[in-house]
């Protein structure tokens, strides 16, 4: 006999555990199906071991360069051993804290593969036996994989996906990247900083391609002084690997060809959602042509009773994103169900910010320059160098920017970009902003500690109407 419940979410990365505890939360008696470890991709193979990757390989940077900040430091090493243990003891707690919060809200936790079986009825095998469930209402959380290159297969020896990559066999001694988006650009950064040879390889005319043009460009001058090797507008024409590494052909935007033999390669090149094997034909769901579940602005799919949140659907493909969605879709299934005191609000895509770990650090919210001007909108815009502001020199830190773009006719704050130390920490600031729809009145009006390196997000809104006090 099937076990009921009132909802049911497939899947417990980010988006799945929050919109779990936010429908237990509002009294709906939940349960989580997941196949693999609680917290998903993100939390376990993603962006939290991932920063503590990072965080040992600026520790190690810093190091380094003890000199400059009259300290010494002799004999150092790095032992990557070490650094992946650490990064996986991080993983380790924080899917127990998932854990833990599944048991204080009392979800229901069944540990298989799940499939879709028909209107509210979902199967869970694990080890050969089968578990029927059914609900009220089907979340479908199941999260994306790394796309692998179409003739050459992650095989985690010498061709690695992201997953490979933070728990690697060896050093890499000669690293090429595929793709320079935030995970490509991340390990490329990691990679470096722990000593490796790194080359990257994007398509795009220019490295992270998403962001504004000026932080792409700040970046691949920061990373080619830092010793990498970076190729934009090109493709890779011939890859292949054995045991003893692999060879490339790689055709830059002249039309050149130029052959690299590497140690390792790690493949960025996007992602694949988990639509496989998940009943998704037989209850009827379409998804779209890239196999992203469509659904509208609160969650739902074409099918009554059957949602979809996080890298299963559209883009972003960002945790933060994912979390946000399954508040959004938990508190849409309990006004369905007649809670006439809920009131969910669709997500507004351009308050979405999007942060980058690399060094230095990238982060953004809302329209880039460009895309203002293409939107139509009349742009102000102001610039802040870092190498003004007080902290960040003080902190040996003083390479970075950061830009923000207004609607010169309304003042309304359009996009934010920011490069440089500690950005990731800071852009919260103005994505309040744009969800407050604050013009350019409001962020002049606030007072800013100092000295703090989020003084340059004061002079950036000042120096885009003539009137920054440090440069």
């Amino acid at each position: 006999m099937a076990e009921n419940y009132d909802v049911i979410v497939l899947g417990s990365g980010p988006g799945g555990y929050v919109a779990a505890i936010r429908a237990a939360q509002l009294g709906l008696k939940t349960a989580i199906v997941e196949r693999e470890n609680l917290g998903g991709i993100c939390l376990n193979w993603g962006c939290i071991p991932t920063k503590a990757l990072l965080r040992s390989a600026e520790i190690y940077h810093y190091m380094q360069h003890a000199a400059d900040y009259g300290l010494a430091a002799e004999k150092i090493s790095a032992d990557i051993e070490a650094v992946v243990k650490r990064s996986r003891g991080v993983a380790s707690q924080l899917n127990k804290g998932v854990t833990g919060l599944m048991k204080k809200n009392k979800i229901a936790v069944h540990m298989g593969d799940g499939k879709l079986t028909g209107k509210g009825k979902l199967s869970v095998t694990k080890d050969g036996n089968t578990q029927e469930l059914s609900a009220k209402h089907i979340i479908i959380a199941t999260g994306a994989r790394a796309r692998d290159l179409p003739k050459l297969k992650a095989d985690g020896k010498r061709v690695w996906t992201y997953r490979h990559a933070m728990t690697p066999p060896e050093m890499p001694t000669k690293l090429l990247v595929i793709g320079s988006g935030a995970i490509g650009i991340e390990f490329a950064s990691f990679y470096n900083d722990m000593g490796a040879d790194v080359t990257v390889v994007e398509m795009m005319d220019r490295i992270v391609p998403v962001e504004d043009a000026d932080v792409s460009a700040f970046l691949e001058k920061a990373l080619k002084k830092q010793g990498m090797t970076i190729h934009t507008g090109a493709k890779i024409d011939k890859i292949e690997a054995d045991d003893k590494g692999v060879r490339a052909t790689i055709t830059g935007k002249d039309g050149k060809a130029v052959d690299g033999e590497f140690s390792h390669v790690v493949v960025a090149i996007g992602i694949v959602p988990n639509v496989e094997n998940i009943g998704l034909e037989d209850v009827g769901i379409e998804p779209d042509q890239r196999y992203h579940i469509k659904t509208d602005a609160y969650g739902r799919t074409n099918v009554d009773g059957f949602w979809a949140i996080g890298d299963v659907t559209a883009p972003p493909w960002l945790a933060h994103k994912a979390s946000h969605e399954g508040v959004i879709v938990a508190e849409a299934i309990e006004q369905a169900l007649g809670n006439g005191d809920v009131h969910p609000h669709a997500m507004d895509a351009r308050n979405i910010p999007g942060c980058t770990y690399c060094h230095p650090q990238i982060a953004s919210v809302g329209l880039t320059e460009a895309k203002a001007k293409e939107a139509g909108y009349e742009v102000k815009v102001g610039m802040f160098p870092f190498i003004g502001n007080g902290k960040a020199i003080a902190l040996g830190e003083a390479e970075g920017f950061t830009k923000t773009v207004f609607d010169a006719k309304t003042g309304e704050l359009l996009g934010a970009h920011m490069i440089g130390a500690e950005v990731t920490e800071m852009i919260q600031g103005y994505t309040i902003g744009k969800t407050l729809e604050t013009t350019e009145a409001e962020l002049m009006h606030t007072v800013f500690p100092h000295p703090t390196i989020s003084e340059s997000m004061h002079e950036s809104v000042l120096a885009a109407y003539g009137r920054a006090l440090h440069i």
